[in-house]
């Protein structure tokens, strides 16, 4: 055996149900997958080759994925001048100007540095959006290039995303098809940025159109606005429902159905159920570039997530902007998203947070459309798999852990050492501080 991890808590997927009852050895082999998954016996004796992992009872899961994030755009807050008003327009617009002195160096050294830090955190499928209204597709070529530096660590998708319209933009549509010609995995649009409704209907038709020409899959920026008038995302399901993309089809962000109303909403529910779209969360960037416009109450800019996902939908969390025009903050970690996603869209009853741990994880390989034999921990699987020091999601998501052991195709890609922090309190020795005690359990 390659590998053993001894003793751990095995997480099996969504639910109250998330983590196995009893604790579990993980045998790697030396291909790299995973060759048996028995239960754990204190008096089995470890092997003397091979890497071996006293999991100590820590919550062992497949890895984290990011559903949506910009590597083109990361590390760039603040140049050529920071976003004043803190708006998804100014945004777009100091963007604008930062791309044009874009080189292949400048777009491979921050996009990479980004996947170390999201690799580090136990992220190992990565969507990325690369904007292609730059008319020498300079980042989506550099990204092409990192894609196929990490493919022995980590899976890299790539969206052509238009940042600037499709049908509105010159030669949009001649740069979405190049974009394909030079390896996009993904097509893209923005439909709520084009000059009217009917060129945003029409850069959805074309979006569908070529990546059925291509066995593509397509996801969009969708209704990323406070207008409630913004109804794109019924388009998108359309077009899902009545092409062969039903499945295959994914809405990002979607802000403005958090100012849809009630009536419209349960119509929504049920077209989208039907479509088997995905929609895409992110609650960073959601929470800080919408109701800027308003006063007193001021709307928050989320998707209906709650709604949606008991209606059926699939629903992930993104992480979205790291370090960039829309967001000057961001780590790139898959945990504080969800903690962040839980607490604005109220995800914290006892069987909810689960759900939010699930957003971050086998929620957003759907988005990824990452099938069974590429994701998961089972037997003649590929050994990818992150051990956190906790003994659940809840917990997890609690005490915002660290990996300690970060797995890609069976070697130890990322460690991190166990570092208890020391208290000097009063009328006391010095003694380690236990941030977690026996978990509620409820929250098991």
């Amino acid at each position: 055996m390659r590998m053993i991890v001894r003793g751990a808590r095995l997480h099996t997927g969504e639910g109250r149900g998330a983590v196995a009852a009893s604790l579990v050895d993980v045998e790697v082999a030396e291909d790299g997958r995973i060759a048996h998954l028995i239960p754990h016996d204190d008096e089995r004796e470890p092997p003397v080759t091979g890497t071996l992992i006293e999991a100590h009872g820590g919550l062992l899961t497949a890895p984290f994925v990011e559903p949506h994030v910009h590597l083109d755009t990361a590390l760039t807050a603040g140049e050529p001048r920071p976003n004043a008003s803190g708006t998804l327009w100014e945004g777009i617009a100091c963007w604008s100007e930062r791309k044009r002195t874009l080189t292949r160096e400048d777009v491979v050294a921050r996009a990479t540095e980004v996947l170390r830090w999201q690799a580090a955190q136990g992220v190992l499928y990565v969507r990325t959006h690369c904007d292609v209204t730059d008319p020498g597709l300079i980042a989506l070529d550099a990204l092409a290039e990192v894609r196929d530096r990490v493919r022995d660590v980590l899976t890299l998708q790539i969206v052509a995303f238009p940042q600037e319209g499709i049908v509105s933009f010159p030669d949009g549509e001649r740069l979405m098809r190049e974009a394909v010609v030079r390896g996009a995995d993904v097509i893209g649009a923005i439909p709520h940025y084009e000059d009217t409704r009917e060129d945003g209907v029409d850069s959805l038709r074309f979006a569908f159109e070529l990546a059925e020409r291509h066995g593509l899959r397509v996801d969009a920026h969708c209704d990323e606005i406070d207008d409630e008038q913004s109804r794109f995302v019924e388009v998108l399901a359309t077009l899902a429902l009545r092409s062969g993309l039903r499945g295959r089809a994914t809405a990002s962000h979607t802000t403005a159905m958090g100012s849809y109303n009630g009536a419209y909403s349960f119509k929504l529910q049920r077209l989208l159920e039907r479509s088997g779209i995905n929609l895409v969360s992110n609650p960073f960037a959601n929470l800080n570039l919408q109701g800027r416009f308003d006063g007193y109450p001021k709307r928050r800019g989320l998707t209906q997530v709650k709604e949606m996902l008991a209606a059926g939908v699939n629903v992930a969390f993104g992480h979205d902007d790291v370090m960039d025009p829309w967001n000057a903050l961001g780590t790139g970690n898959p945990l504080q998203t969800a903690l962040m996603g839980l607490y604005a869209a109220q995800l914290t009853g006892t069987d909810e947070i689960p759900t939010a741990f699930s957003m971050v994880t086998d929620r957003a390989a759907r988005v990824l459309g990452l099938d069974e034999d590429a994701y998961g921990i089972a037997e003649g699987a590929p050994a990818n798999f992150v051990l956190l020091p906790a003994t659940s999601p809840a917990e997890a998501l609690r005490r915002q852990v660290r990996p300690r052991f970060v797995v890609s195709r069976g070697r130890v890609l990322a460690e991190t050492p166990v570092a208890p922090t020391r208290l000097s309190w009063p009328g006391e020795d010095p003694a380690p501080v236990d941030f977690h005690p026996r978990p509620h359990p409820r929250l098991q």
